[in-house]
């Protein structure tokens, strides 16, 4: 066979091995990653609907999913307008985290004498609950929208710090030795080795902050009152509890789970973007 007559024929060859393994590709994606989820899903669904109405419960005891479905549509208005400001107050109380977290942690990480000097008492903040902590955020900060980001602030806050100092303290002694060898600054290191280094680490905290932004203002609004002049999601369990509106109750609800799934997505994008190009944990997802 001649070199012409072999490229004309090389095409041929190769169209119908790409379009194989695409489908391939995506039967067995499908297959493997969603079609647990979307089974368990159904079954859980129907169990769901079936069980109450088998045992007769009232709606107000537990509602059947259609029940949760028509409530919602009903109280459509209350209902976005409570998720518009959970989605303002928990964004507000993130970036305050992330941004006043990372700040910390770098200072933390500058100074070992300050690190043992501060650290121990972001841990025994910690450990105080969030509930025995509000009514004083609510007494210096007075009731509603300030009180309720300051508690979404410190329930997403010690992540970050946590995250972000074990980061920039885990940096190669190789690395670490070679910028020393070329007479780098304590602060040309930490621009330029430890925290590119701790990316990876400071992206992890930033995703368990974002969903415990959304649990921080929901609890805010039990302690602190509504926000802003209107109730988020935490205003309106709250009122739907105290009126026996529990399928309204379970639509918050899942509204808010909602919510926390979609911070989470979207700041896995962030981290994806961030890290994709040149860490592992990003480049193997992507396989």
């Amino acid at each position: 066979m001649s070199i012409s007559s072999f490229e004309t024929l090389q095409p041929k060859l190769e169209t119908p091995v790409v379009v194989k393994k695409t489908s391939r590709n995506f039967g067995y994606t499908f297959k493997h990653y969603y079609l647990g989820p979307i089974v368990a899903f159904v079954l859980v669904m129907a169990l769901w609907q079936l069980i109450p109405a088998w045992l007769g419960m009232k709606p107000f005891i537990f509602p059947k999913p259609t029940d949760v479905f028509k409530a919602a549509i009903e109280d459509w208005s209350i209902l976005w307008e409570a998720v518009r400001i959970t989605v303002l107050e928990s964004v507000v109380g993130f970036l305050l985290s992330a941004v006043i977290g990372i700040f910390i942690s770098i200072l933390l990480a500058s100074s070992l004498i300050m690190e043992r000097s501060i650290y121990p008492y972001a841990i025994i903040l910690q450990t105080i609950p969030v509930v025995a902590v509000a009514p004083l955020v609510v007494i210096w900060f007075g009731a509603g929208y300030n009180s309720i980001v300051v508690i979404s602030f410190l329930i997403g806050f010690f992540p970050v710090v946590s995250n972000t100092l074990m980061g920039l303290n885990s940096v190669d002694s190789n690395m670490d030795e070679l910028f020393t060898l070329y007479n780098s600054s304590k602060w040309q290191k930490m621009w330029k080795l430890r925290l590119p280094a701790a990316m990876p680490y400071i992206m992890a905290g930033l995703k368990i902050s974002c969903t415990l932004s959304i649990v921080g203002v929901i609890v805010g609004e039990y302690v602190a009152g509504i926000g802003g002049g209107k109730g988020g999601l935490g205003y309106a369990i709250t009122i739907a509890a105290v009126q026996m509106k529990t399928p309204f109750l379970f639509a918050c609800g899942i509204a808010s789970a909602i919510l926390g799934i979609s911070f989470y997505l979207i700041v896995s994008m962030i981290a994806k973007r961030v890290l994709g190009s040149w860490h592992e944990s990003a480049m193997k997802t992507r396989k």
